[in-house]
This record gives C-alpha cells, structure tokens and sequence, in this order.
C-alpha cells in the first residue's frame, strides 16, 4: 500500500491525484469539463495520449482506466445547455504521456 496522499471524490473513487503523479503517468480517471470533480488543470499542461482497444483515440472527452471506459461526443449532438451528449465505450483503456519534441 501507497504511503502517498490521492484524492477521494464524492462518489468513493480514487481521483488519482496524487504528488508524483507526473513520473507515473496519467491519472486513472480524467475529464477536460473543468465542472468535473475528474478536472485537473496541472494534468493537461502535458500531452496526453489514449490507447482504446489497441487503436489510438483523439475524441476522448474523459476516461478511467481501471473501469475500463472512455466518453466520446455523439456526433454533432448537443443537450439544452449546449454541451455535448457523451457516449460510454467499455474496453481496455491506456493512457499515456506523450513524449515532447525537441
């Protein structure tokens, strides 16, 4: 067992946040909508990559990789306030840094 502090949200699962999450790799479960409890600004300061089911993915708006799903957006498709209507994929899920150029 981990001596190391990670983030608990509402709903009891690990956040992944934890102090040197940025030599281990991604979190276990993260979300670009900053009204997330999943959000964190300092993850996205580098490139992250995810892997779905062996195939490269650019459309991902959140993912967990111990539950092993991913959202997308469906489409064009937005509900009344204007954001998009997300679907739920289940499979296997890597997410990776993305190395820097130069």
């Amino acid at each position: 067992m981990s001596n190391t502090p990670t983030d608990v949200s509402d709903d009891g699962h690990a956040t992944g946040r934890a102090a040197s999450s940025a030599a281990t790799g991604p979190p276990d479960r993260l979300s670009t909508d900053p009204r997330s409890t999943h959000y964190d600004a300092s993850v996205f300061e580098r490139d992250i990559g995810i892997r779905f089911n062996g195939r490269e993915r650019t459309d991902v708006e959140a993912y967990c990789i111990s539950e092993g799903w991913i959202q997308v957006a469906a489409g064009k498709t937005v509900d009344r306030k204007g954001k998009p209507l997300l679907l739920k994929l289940k499979g296997q899920v890597e997410a990776y840094y993305r190395p820097t150029a130069g």
